[in-house]
C-alpha cells in the first residue's frame, strides 16, 4: 500500500531539511578547518597562526546560519511537542541537552568574537576558545547525527 500524498511530502520535505543542516553543519566545518589550517575541528591545538577578521567573520556567519537551520527546523518541532514518533522523542531526550550546551557556547563565542578586529591582545584568547569550540563543533555533529537518524528511521 502507498503513503498518502501527506505522508509523502512530509517525508520530502524532512529530507530536504536534514540535507539544508548538514549542508550548513559541512560549511561551517570547512570554514572553521580553513580558518584553523586544520583537517578535523577536534585537532586544534595551541600552534594556531593568527586569525584574520575576514577570516572569523566568515566563519561566525556561517555558524550562526548552521545553528538558525537546526534550531529553527529541527529542533524547534521537538521542542514544541509537536513530534509525535516515539523513536525521535527517546533520541532527542538523551541527545537534546548536549546539544543545547554547544549551542549556548557557539551563541558566546559569537557574542564575544563578532567585533573581532585581529589584535593581538584577541588573538591568544581566540586560539584558546577555537580549541574548546572545535570539540564542541565535534560533539555537536555526533549529536546531531543520532537525532537525524532517528527522525529518517
Amino acid at each position: 500500500m502507498a503513503a498518502a500524498p501527506e505522508a509523502q511530502e512530509r517525508r520530502r520535505d524532512l529530507g530536504e531539511t536534514i540535507d539544508a543542516l548538514k549542508e550548513q553543519r559541512q560549511n561551517t566545518l570547512s570554514t572553521y578547518c580553513s580558518m584553523t589550517g586544520v583537517s578535523n575541528p577536534g585537532q586544534v591545538s595551541g600552534e594556531l597562526g593568527d586569525i584574520s577578521p575576514a577570516a572569523l567573520g566568515e566563519f561566525l556567519n556561517n555558524m550562526v546560519d548552521y545553528l538558525a537551520t537546526g534550531h529553527f527546523t529541527v529542533y524547534q518541532r521537538i521542542v514544541d511537542g509537536k513530534e509525535r514518533r516515539g523513536a525521535v522523542n527517546d533520541a532527542s531526550q538523551r541527545v537534546y541537552p548536549g546539544i543545547g550546551e554547544t549551542t549556548d557556547f557557539m551563541v558566546e563565542f559569537n557574542d564575544k568574537y563578532e567585533g573581532f578586529d585581529g589584535s593581538e591582545s584577541d588573538q591568544e584568547a581566540l586560539k584558546q576558545d577555537l580549541s574548546k569550540l572545535g570539540e564542541m563543533l565535534a560533539i555537536r555533529g555526533e549529536l546531531e547525527d543520532v537525532l537525524l537518524e532517528a527522525l529518517v528511521g
